[in-house]
């Protein structure tokens, strides 16, 4: 079977040097121009594009076709026209559908919803002309709502809100957008008199049946519509004077808690909270938030994971006050390690641990075309388990040329002394400097360097990271290392191991083969690992070669993947996945996996995961497997199941099977009213988790939430349960 996947890797491989279409064109010298005109009447927000003015603007037509192939005959085309009055800038979008009504493809009402699941329009603006930083406006048929911040085309930060409006009307010929963004929701430059305003826009449509990506004006294929170096220009905008807006959100919540250790009531908390955050715009590139009493309670829940490797599962942070401007932060790392992890903040003793109430915080925030300044600083009440906190980061990034910068960061967290716990006060340092480049538009190399001081240890230590690639129509090559010692002690950070360094190497092709009709795209590759520890080079820890012949997407949009992993651990510490206690030792071992997909845009969609090969001295088999149901967008129903297998693993060669449970049902009644319920259960604790949340957005970016969280061990006789409901409504007004 081996001999087999390398033939077709080995063939893969040859047609991509075979290929002669490596059109990655580089930006235009002169950026494509475009005009918005000044509405002279009322526009009303509806999504029928009714108004006279509308038909005095120019349509924009010219979009360029990315998916399925690049160039050609585009078979959904697209048409935008703009406008502005004092207070807004509309977009009015005609989406022609082959098929009409009948051709659209959505997955559910979310507000931020899955782009890839569903038909999308999206508008782009870099109104600073940056060149290194957008903001998406993104919508559906269904007038679903997206707004996206995105970093040099590399980092996406999907939670960030804007106050902004639209509609939709479906037809039999396709669907209409009426885009309403203010000028409030938008940082840009004080107008000079004399100077005509101008901005970087692009605009993006997929057509979910048909996954026909087009945009406008031409991106190649191999970069997305973030690519602001490609943006057209956007004239005759008159804009009024950046206003020293302020927004204010407060809060109402009332949560109660229930405690049980079988029948018995342990402890319960009736908690009324009142607070709120404020955003105020001092000047067009600065803003200043506030978060006093700082609660998140609606925050979505993490999902159980059974662990089975030797490193540490990253978590992503889901609370709104950390999210918005997060990719200002995330450029100084990444999964493997972060000197600064906002999910750090808010936790009792350790990370991931119980809540700990936060009494205020602030965000400063300072852009420009030429530099980023940002910091941010926390309070953490004390509590029974922890002591108080003080939490601060400082960030600067220099931009240079079109896409490079240069970044430095500081962290600094104080922890209070506290007596009942013994506990004497300490203090914690990150210092970082960081960098990207793109010396091509193809070619892009990013770096980190850590170091971190603690005071409890009285011990320094370093980090760091380096990465190099290429990604053209045709392929990708990459190599990434990162370095983490011993004493690396970033207590606002994140990493997934200490004492190691870390090496990864490999590409794929990326063929679109005429010959295989029913393929869209292949991507046949490698990747190999190469860990060893930091402070002895020669002391291996793992390795692992990841084949992939088969990477391949069908013209049905389903997907197939067939690979193997051939590893060799090292295990020189005390190691226990799922409490199987594995001999030191050394290890050779070769894992399989069988992986398919089909459509996720169609009502009934499933996907299946086979991996199965030996495990350390045992023998593994793991099945995920998935339904989803989405009869109408205003239903979505997923039922997803994962079974581990173990046999003969670790020192006692025993045998373990895990059984995860997962299903979740979504109803809405349109994309501003919600309902969502979640269930897991994990047989390895024997821990079944309820998350029930209902949200009404009865005005924009207001919020009355329902929620309902029910945890207990063995689920039919409790030993342990833990109950909590959650009431709260927000209010947002901007002046």
């Amino acid at each position: 079977m081996q001999r087999l996947l390398f033939l077709i890797l080995w063939l893969g491989v040859w047609e991509a040097t075979a290929q002669q279409n490596t059109d990655n064109f580089p930006p235009p010298e002169t950026p494509v121009t475009i005009k918005a005109f000044r509405a002279k009447g009322t526009i009303t927000v509806d999504g029928r594009l009714d108004e006279s003015d509308w038909d005095l603007t120019q349509p924009i037509t010219e979009f360029f076709r990315v998916e399925p192939v690049q160039g050609g005959t585009i078979k959904n085309p697209s048409e935008v026209r703009i406008l502005f009055d004092d207070k807004n800038i509309y977009f009015g979008v005609f989406a022609l559908d082959s098929l009409g009504k009948k051709g659209v493809r959505m997955q559910d009402l979310s507000r931020d919803f899955n782009g890839l699941e569903n038909d999308v329009f999206g508008i782009q603006i870099d109104a600073q002309n940056t060149k290194q930083y957008a903001v998406s406006f993104q919508t559906t048929p269904y007038g679903n709502q997206q707004d996206v911040q995105n970093f040099n085309d590399n980092i996406r930060d999907e939670d960030w809100n804007a106050l902004w409006r639209v509609r939709t009307q479906r037809t039999d010929s396709g669907y209409y957008a009426e885009f309403a963004i203010p000028f409030k929701s938008i940082r840009y430059d004080k107008p000079v008199e004399g100077i005509p305003v101008e901005w970087g826009v692009t605009f993006f449509r997929l057509a979910r049946k048909d996954y026909e990506k087009t945009v406008f004006p031409d991106i190649p294929q191999s970069f997305s519509e973030n690519r602001m170096t490609y943006a057209a220009k956007l004239t005759g905008l008159e804009v009024p004077p950046p206003s020293a807006n302020i927004r204010i959100e407060p809060y109402a919540l009332y949560q109660y808690d229930e405690n049980k250790e079988g029948s018995v009531l342990v402890d319960k908390l009736n908690n009324p909270k009142i607070g709120g955050d404020v955003k105020w715009a001092i000047s067009p590139n600065a803003v200043l938030d506030l978060t006093i009493n700082t609660d998140f309670a609606q925050a979505d829940v993490d999902q159980a994971v059974n662990n089975l490797e030797r490193f540490n599962i990253f978590f992503p942070e889901r609370r709104q006050f950390f999210l918005e401007n997060s990719g200002i932060w995330a450029g100084a790392g990444n999964n493997f390690v972060r000197p600064f992890f906002s999910r750090t903040i808010g936790l009792s003793n350790a990370f991931n641990a119980a809540p700990a109430p936060l009494d205020v915080g602030a965000r400063y925030t300072d852009r420009n075309e030429n530099r980023t300044l940002a910091a941010l600083a926390v309070r953490q009440r004390e509590t029974d388990d922890s002591p108080g906190a003080i939490f601060g980061v400082g960030r600067y990034i220099q931009n240079y040329g079109q896409e490079n910068n240069f970044g430095a960061m500081v962290t600094y967290r104080r922890d209070d002394g506290l007596g009942s716990l013994d506990l004497e006060s300490q203090n914690n340092t990150t210092i970082s400097v960081d960098g990207f480049i793109r010396p091509k538009s193809e070619i892009t190399l990013s770096y980190l360097l850590s170091t971190s001081i603690d005071s409890e240890t009285d011990s320094q230590g370093y980090s760091g990271r380096l990465f190099a690639g290429a990604f053209t129509n045709n392929y990708y090559l990459g190599y990434v290392n990162y370095f983490i010692s011993e004493n690396y002690n970033p207590d606002m950070g994140f990493v997934f191991q200490k004492d190691v360094m870390y090496h990864t190497t490999g590409g794929y092709a990326i063929l679109r083969p005429k010959w295989l009709p029913f393929v869209r795209r292949w991507d046949p590759g490698a990747f190999f690992d190469y860990f060893h520890d930091f402070e002895d080079f020669g002391n291996f820890q793992q390795a692992r070669l990841y084949i992939f012949p088969i990477f391949t997407w069908f013209k049905d949009n389903s997907f197939l993947e067939v690979s193997l992993t051939p590893t060799w651990q090292n295990i020189n510490f005390n190691f226990a996945p799922l409490g199987l206690e594995i001999e030191e030792g050394r290890y050779s071992y070769t894992q399989y996996r069988l992986r398919y997909n089909s459509d996720r845009s169609k009502k009934f969609s499933g996907s299946i995961q086979y991996d199965f090969g030996n495990f350390y001295n045992g023998i593994r088999n793991s099945v995920m497997a998935g339904l989803r149901y989405a009869p109408i967008p205003h239903i979505a129903m997923n039922i997803d199941y994962e079974n581990n297998n173990l046999n003969s693993v670790g020192i006692l060669s025993e045998d373990l099977n895990t059984d995860l449970y997962t299903g979740t049902l979504r109803l809405a009644l349109n994309p501003r009213v919600q309902l969502s319920t979640f269930y897991q259960y994990n047989s390895f604790d024997e821990q079944g988790r309820w998350n029930v949340r209902f949200s009404w957005e009865y005005m924009p970016l207001s919020f009355i939430y329902v929620v309902l969280n029910d945890t207990q061990t063995d689920f039919f006789d409790p030993v342990q349960r833990s109950t909590q409901f959650i009431s709260k409504i927000t209010f947002l007004k901007q002046f």
